[in-house]
Order: structure tokens, then sequence, then C-alpha cells
């Protein structure tokens, strides 16, 4: 088992549009009503001949052509069955991925919750005809036709899989167990300088989400969609906590160390970094708090400015294959998106492990997104507060 995204902190300021996702598990693909409107294109009606190659880009781990690693090449295959040379650059941050495809110099890119609809919104992002994806059929229903993923009922990517921002704490140090956020919020004194966050701006929805639950009277539904009063009750909440924060991570090495040495004994984390901690020898737990959590999913998205479209396409469908989709899972550490991938993980247990095929975990998880002045929420009485100025916030938090 192996992580392989190196997250740099996703400072998207002047590029952003600011449009993404609500990342709710309702399927109603409404972020039009919201007021998305992306320009009017029309999905690829067949397939052509491929044109002999195809350029990605993809989060590191992705697209593994055995030159990391030998015992990880699902790209060798592809080349071999389909004629298409796969081009792949790596991107570090969701900004970075937007950027990169508005040069159209790519055909497709495995865009997060955080870009996806800033792709549709700037017509970076080609509506995609599933039926040309024979194994979309296996997705798992929660990833089919999401807020982050289309547009009134218009898929405009393929599924690649998920992951969830779990508490991770201590198991000698933190008693008695956590079982809510308040540990690293509002009861996080006790661990005074050994308390860890995410290093992002979007971890103000975190604290969004855990006001939504406890302090109901701000009226927070949509942690991504906060008008002013609600914003600032969670920076409010976050520069309260940072007095109590030892270490904000962006790379998951540092936060296995810091759990290994006894300089963190709680925070938020994935999956994958608690088990690999465990692994290590360090006395951790993950766990899902009674609030939920926010998360994160990634989408194969066709460049609508794609060169190699047919080749993309191909790409698209093979990606998600279930050997495949479960080779990438395993060696990614997160959830697959292809139902029969859970059959054929060379770790029978690892589809429980990560909460693959439990839609009702996945319901109390809040995908990540660009916060836009439009409230996602379905608002139109008030402004929410964009992504630009959650970036501004996030550096006086962290001081």
């Amino acid at each position: 088992m192996r992580l392989s995204r190196l997250f740099t902190t996703a400072v998207a300021i002047g590029a952003l549009l600011s449009v993404t996702a609500c990342g709710s598990s309702d399927s109603s693909g409404s972020a039009s009503a919201f007021g998305l409107n992306p320009p009017d294109m029309e999905a690829q009606s067949e397939l052509g001949k491929t044109e002999g190659q195809v350029n990605l880009i993809a989060w590191a781990g992705y697209v593994e052509d055995g030159s990391n690693d030998p015992n990880a090449d699902w790209v060798s295959t592809f080349e071999q069955r389909t004629g298409c040379k796969v081009n792949s650059k790596t991107a570090a941050s969701s900004d970075e991925m937007v950027k990169l495809m508005k040069t159209g110099q790519y055909d497709a890119v495995s865009a997060s919750g955080d870009a996806s609809l800033r792709l549709i919104a700037s017509g970076d992002a080609a509506p995609v005809n599933t039926d040309l994806v024979p194994n979309y059929e296996d997705v798992f229903i929660g990833l089919l036709n999401q807020d982050w993923n289309s547009v009134d009922g218009q898929s405009y990517g393929i599924p690649h899989g998920r992951g969830a921002n779990l508490l991770m704490y201590n198991t000698k140090e933190v008693s008695p167990a956590p079982t809510s956020w308040s540990s690293v919020f509002d009861d996080s004194g006790p661990y005074k300088g050994r308390v860890t966050a995410y290093d992002s701006p979007i971890y103000i929805a975190d604290a969004a989400l855990y006001l939504r639950e406890t302090q109901p009277g701000l009226g927070i539904d949509n942690p991504y969609a906060l008008d002013e009063e609600q914003f600032e009750a969670a920076v409010a909440l976050l520069k309260r906590q940072n007095a109590n924060v030892g270490e904000y991570w962006s790379d998951y090495l540092k936060e296995v160390a810091a759990f290994k040495s006894g300089d963190s004994v709680i925070g938020t984390t994935w999956e994958v970094i608690s088990r690999l901690a465990q692994s290590e020898g360090a006395d951790v737990k993950a766990v899902l708090p009674e609030e939920g959590a926010t998360g994160w999913s990634d989408t194969w998205m066709l460049s609508a400015k794609a060169k190699h479209p047919n080749c993309a396409y191909k790409w698209m469908n093979w990606i998600i294959s279930p050997k495949v989709n479960a080779a990438v899972a395993e060696y990614y550490g997160e959830a697959p998106a292809n139902v029969k991938a859970c059959d054929v993980t060379s770790d029978p247990a690892f589809c429980d492990e990560y909460h693959a095929t439990d839609e009702s975990f996945w319901r109390d998880i809040d995908v990540w997104t660009t916060p836009i002045e439009q409230c996602l929420d379905g608002r139109t009485d008030v402004k929410c507060v964009p992504y630009s100025k959650w970036v501004q916030a996030w550096t006086e938090i962290k001081g």
C-alpha cells in the first residue's frame, strides 16, 4: 500500500473562476440552479480512430508505467492494446491542474472536486458521453451524476475514486477515545501544541461542518456555502484552534513522523495515512466523527480542446476497468470507483477498509468544493464568501 499524492497547499487566487460542486450525496446534478451555466457544448457521439497518443494531467500515482515501481504498471498494457502512447504530467495541486488545462495541450485530467466545476464553467472541460465508456455502468451509484461531475444531468467526467478526511488520534495519549471534531476544536486544550490540521484554505470547511452540527443557529447547510456571518464564525473557531496546533500538514510523511514521535497526538488525516502510520508502529486510530467529515472525489475530465479525444475516451474506460481501478486504488490508497474492482483487489479486505461499498459512510462526507459568491446551498438572498477570501483568511488564521 502506498500513498502517492504529495499535496501542496492549493492556493487558487487570481486564476480562480471560483466555481465547483457542492459535494452532496444527492444525484440531482443541479449545479446550474446555483449560478453555474457552462458553455453550450455537445458530447462526442461516437468513437473514431484513435490518434496514437494521449496527453494526461494527473495526481502522482494515477498514471504509472513501471518506472517508479516495477509492480505498478497499467500504462504499458493500455498502450499495447490501444496504440495510444501515454504522455503524462504530474500536478501538485488542483490550481495547477486548472492552469494546465487552460493551455489546451492536454486531453484529460484527474480533477478533484475543488477544480472540476471551475473547468466546466470556463469551458475547458467538455461534456462526456458515458455510453462510450462501457465500464461506467459499474461505477458506484454514489459517484454517478453528482454535483462535482455533472450539470443538470449531463456528465462532465468519469469517476476515478474517493477518500475521506478522518480524525486520527494516539490511542495511548488521547482518552477517552474521541467521537467528535470537538476534540480538535472546542476541546483541544489538553493537547496544546500537539494538534495537527490540514494545511489548506479548504480546511475552513472542516470548521464549518463542525459548526453546522454544534451551532445550528448559524444556519449552515453546506460547509462550502458560507455567508459572511457563517464564514466569520468558522474563521474565529480556527483562530482559537491555532493556539493549540503544533503543525499544519500537507506532506503525509511529516504527519506520519509527527504521530510516531508523539509531536502530534490528534488531528485530521486520510485513511491511507493512518494505515501507513500503524504499519510503522504508531499507536494511532482513525475514525469518522459523529458530525461527519469533508472528503475528496477525483474525476477524469475531457478537455474541450482535446487533440486526441478518442485515445482519451479509451483511457477513461481503461482506468476504471475492474483490474486497473483496483490496482490504482491499492497503490494510491483510496476507495475505487468501479464496484467490480472490489472483487479483484490483491487484499480481499481492501474495499472494506476503505469503505468502498458503504454508501451510508459516504453520505456523511461533504466533498471538497471551491466556494463561490452564488451560494451553493441555493440561497439567493445573500452572497457567499468566495474562495479568494478563504485564501486570505487562511493566512490570518495561521498567523
